[in-house]
């Protein structure tokens, strides 16, 4: 769920119109799970084919795809891998809430509360090996570049932008900050619900006069997905403790050293590619139309939009783009 800084974050708007030419790390399962929750019927059902599999991420991931390639982004989409020994507590309270949530959905259900049944449904989505593999295969289809980061994907995402394989990571959790992203775009989703910004990470650090180091213990404080914070501290008030220095003070019962090295010293790799091809017109058809059920007419007219738009892009020189 990442950590919460939104009250001491300063944000600055922005237009796609900027984010033109621009390599965007996007945090694959982040965007995955917001198709997962937002793309359902009224009831709250997932989209699905003919054989009962959900269709949701498949559908988010082509056409919001598509329509950032179109404006002119270059995504890359970067996968979580093995997540740290600390982020089981996380997962499995995640675990609790879905089944709470499944509960209110199927109450509301039965009680005719649609709207209400929509919003609980939402909470239930869950991500499978079988979804996994097949947005991967989706993204090949589709030209789009992606790549298996080895713990943490906004780690990775992160690092892809410090090193200058891409200019910003795409995510809406501030984690990117802390893992040492320059810039954090939110508000990727297209759908006009979140606005579109941008935050740079040096601009932060200056306005509230820290170091990234002092930035993560803020958010070790405030809680992260490794540890649960300490009781009553929000973002301001951790901000006030960390520049104070009394850290001393305050009651922590967890290793801070361990959950500071998570996000100093992360897990990255080098072995990536940043390469968009064109679109396989026939295995999309296949895969999507034939296998899932899709619009064949609907998928063609993205393919062909597709095709337009990375067609610029090989029109370009690469240095441009950065």
């Amino acid at each position: 769920m990442g950590v919460n800084l939104r009250d001491i974050i300063t944000h600055e708007p922005l237009e796609f119109q900027d984010l033109k030419g621009k390599v965007i790390a996007i945090d694959a399962l982040n965007s995955l799970y917001q198709f997962l929750s937002i793309i359902r019927q009224p009831d709250g059902t997932p989209l699905m084919d003919s054989n009962g599999r959900i269709t949701s991420h498949l559908s988010g991931l082509l056409y919001r795809t598509t329509r950032l390639v179109e404006l002119g982004i270059r995504p890359i989409y970067v996968f979580d891998g093995e997540p740290p020994v600390l982020k089981e507590r996380e997962i499995r309270e995640r675990k609790e809430i879905k089944k709470e949530a499944e509960k209110e959905w199927q109450k509301a259900l039965s009680e005719g509360r649609l709207e209400d049944a929509k919003k609980f449904a939402g909470r239930t989505s869950r991500f499978t090996d079988e979804m996994l593999k097949d947005s991967k295969l989706l993204l090949d289809y589709m030209g789009i570049p992606y790549m298996q980061a080895p713990s943490e994907g906004e780690a990775q995402c992160a690092y892809m932008c410090r090193k200058g394989d891409a200019w910003a990571v795409g995510s809406q959790d501030y984690d990117a900050l802390l893992f040492g992203t320059p810039r954090l775009v939110k508000g990727l989703t297209l759908s006009g619900k979140l606005e579109l910004g941008i935050v740079y990470l040096d601009k932060v650090l200056s306005e509230l006069n820290l170091t990234r180091e002092k930035l993560v213990d803020i958010a070790i404080l405030v809680g992260t997905d490794f540890n649960e914070g300490i009781k009553g501290i929000g973002p301001k008030k951790a901000l006030k403790a960390v520049t104070e220095n009394r850290l001393e003070e305050l009651k922590i019962d967890f290793d801070i050293d361990e959950i500071r090295e998570i996000f100093l010293k992360p897990k990255i790799t080098d072995e990536y590619g940043v390469n968009w091809n064109e679109p396989d017109r026939n295995s999309l058809i296949e895969f999507l139309c034939k296998g899932h059920d899709f619009s064949e007419n609907r998928v063609e007219k993205t393919i062909n939009n597709l095709k337009v738009a990375l067609k610029e892009f090989s029109q370009k020189d690469l240095s441009a783009w950065f």
